[in-house]
């Protein structure tokens, strides 16, 4: 049992999840649109996030930030979809609540969460991946999170299943996320841009009455109609599918893992992403590879972000406090 008051946020490129891990249950996440605007604009936005779910017995708190993170300063390296590059996020945070604040990649704050179960480790070998605005990655490896020598290790997203190399020369390096990267081609982004152009090639479609009525297509419309049944929309998430089963298979065949974890806003989705997903990874699996690894959803579905943030909050007060040494 993890005990004490610990708050999670897992921040998206669109939306900011909040909640608190009390004794080891997890409260209902509240959520807001990400302020994007600046870095001291979402910096405070954070701030008054974790005000409003502070208690007076609060220990710590658990960030996860779509970024390549330091995670021992808490500063982030890198980030695609947030105004954070180069930022101490750590320090400032911790600056102006006075509490410890531990920040580290999002995705693997979910995978951190998927590897655990009631509190105890039930997979200790696990990748995860987070399709959302764009795609994260996380590592579990033996029980313990995977970050590599600067952090960047878990940037699954960012492997290329697309690069054509046919004219010999790889092409020159283009803005992060690169074209043929995960990213760019089965993130929620890159769902909407499957559903204005079939619904821009499909005017008798749903999606295409619902364009010609004015309203906004994205991928969130598309797994709405999918769930009802609409064909063309069940296609798009085949396509996005079978993209995201290439990068499994490419991670499968690098860490053999025991279990793959889909999860993410886009897994909402459901079967109608995850089985084309493993259809396509199972497919480019090296033979013999892969053979006990598990593919499925998020057990904590869209919460497994958040909740990963509060055990990384819980985990790591509890290893600084256990290292300080007792009065003599």
């Amino acid at each position: 049992m993890i005990g004490g008051h610990f708050i999670g946020l897992d921040v998206g490129g669109t939306k900011v999840a909040a909640a608190t891990l009390i004794e080891g249950e997890l409260s209902p996440s509240a959520t807001e649109p990400t302020d994007v605007s600046g870095e001291e604009a979402l910096v405070s936005q954070l701030a008054a996030t974790i005000e409003r779910q502070r208690r007076p017995d609060t220990n710590a708190i658990g960030i996860g930030v779509p970024s390549v993170i330091e995670f021992a300063t808490g500063r982030v390296r890198h980030s695609v979809n947030l105004p954070l590059e180069d930022v101490p996020l750590r320090s400032l945070l911790t600056e102006r609540i006075g509490l410890p604040v531990y920040v580290e990649n999002d995705a693997s704050c979910a995978a951190l969460a998927e590897a655990y179960d009631d509190g105890e480790l039930v997979c200790p070998d696990l990748v995860m991946f987070t399709i959302g605005t764009g795609v994260g990655g996380g590592l579990v490896l033996g029980g313990r999170l995977y970050r590599g020598a600067t952090g960047a290790a878990s940037e699954l997203g960012h492997t290329l299943i697309g690069l054509s190399l046919e004219h010999g020369d790889a092409p020159e390096p283009a803005p992060f996320p690169q074209p043929g990267s995960l990213e760019a081609l089965a993130s929620g982004r890159a769902l909407d841009r499957l559903a204005a152009q079939a619904a821009a090639g499909h005017p008798e479609s749903a999606l295409g009455r619902r364009l010609n009525a004015g309203e906004t297509i994205n991928g969130l419309v598309v797994v709405d109609l999918a769930h009802e049944g609409d064909e063309l929309a069940c296609g798009l998430l085949r396509i996005l599918g079978e993209r995201l089963g290439v990068g499994i298979a490419n991670a499968i065949n690098t860490f053999d893992p025991a279990e793959v974890v889909i999860g993410g806003g886009v897994s909402r989705a459901g079967n109608l992403l995850l089985e084309p997903a493993e259809r396509a990874a199972r497919r480019h699996i090296v033979p013999g590879g892969g053979t006990t690894t598990m593919i499925r959803l998020a057990r904590h579905g869209v919460q497994a972000g958040v909740l990963g943030a509060g055990l990384l909050a819980a985990h790591e007060y509890a290893a600084e406090r256990d290292s300080v040494p007792g009065p003599p």
